[in-house]
């Protein structure tokens, strides 16, 4: 993946965001509500949500009592949020920051108590980056933490089409996804629990993704 393909990465999610102001929906992911009656039950309170989008999942993380730092690489998303939280009295819960996620995390050692992305692991970032992505994840997690994260799979009718570009990774309609499968969930798992492996479809293709649940290790 080369800078100038992950920079057209970014500028077209930038253009899709800003075309459609709720492009995902305007309601929280299946794959959201899941993940925040887990992080109620362990006792989390901070929350880090990478790949925030507009926010659909930020502002229910925000109503359901969490305060969420929403970090996404598209300005124009960010400001999406900024604006619903202002709109919904949520904006006190939510601390948005622009950041692109192939570089360190903004934040302490320890500082998180869980961590939430929805198909962000699957985006445009090759293997080597996820690997670091995932180190900083568990760097920024308090000990015992929770990272939840969804990915589409290789059962995904999607698999193999368009156009590959290396790895795992394909190209349609502009878009990449990388397509994840068990080995390569296992393989994040160092330094983790790998808690559980959920199956689950989402949209009207469906997407087929996995919803994993890692606890750092005390």
């Amino acid at each position: 993946m080369t800078k100038n393909e992950r920079d057209r990465q970014q500028d077209l999610w930038g253009r899709a965001y800003t075309a459609e102001m709720d492009f995902f929906g305007g309601e929280p992911s299946e794959a959201a509500e899941r993940a925040s009656t887990r992080f109620q039950e362990e006792g989390c309170s901070l929350l880090l949500e990478l790949g925030a989008g507009q926010g659909r999942d930020t502002l229910y993380f925000a109503r359901m009592g969490f305060r969420v730092h929403a970090l996404d690489y598209s300005e124009s998303a960010l400001l999406g949020i900024i604006d619903k939280g202002v709109k919904t009295d949520m904006g006190e819960m939510i601390t948005p920051v622009f950041h692109d996620l192939r570089k360190p995390l903004p934040f302490g050692d320890a500082s998180m108590d869980g961590c939430f992305s929805h198909m962000l692991y699957c985006m445009a970032f090759s293997r080597a980056e996820i690997e670091f992505l995932n180190r900083e994840v568990r760097r920024v997690l308090k000990p015992g933490g929770l990272n939840i994260y969804t990915v589409r799979h290789k059962g995904d009718s999607h698999y193999g089409k368009g156009t590959h570009l290396g790895e795992d990774l394909y190209e349609m309609n502009g878009f990449v996804v990388h397509y994840f499968d068990r080995d390569m969930v296992e393989s994040l798992a160092e330094g983790f629990d790998l808690l559980d492996v959920e199956h689950f479809e989402e949209g009207s293709l469906p997407r087929k993704l996995f919803q994993v649940t890692l606890r750092k290790k005390t």
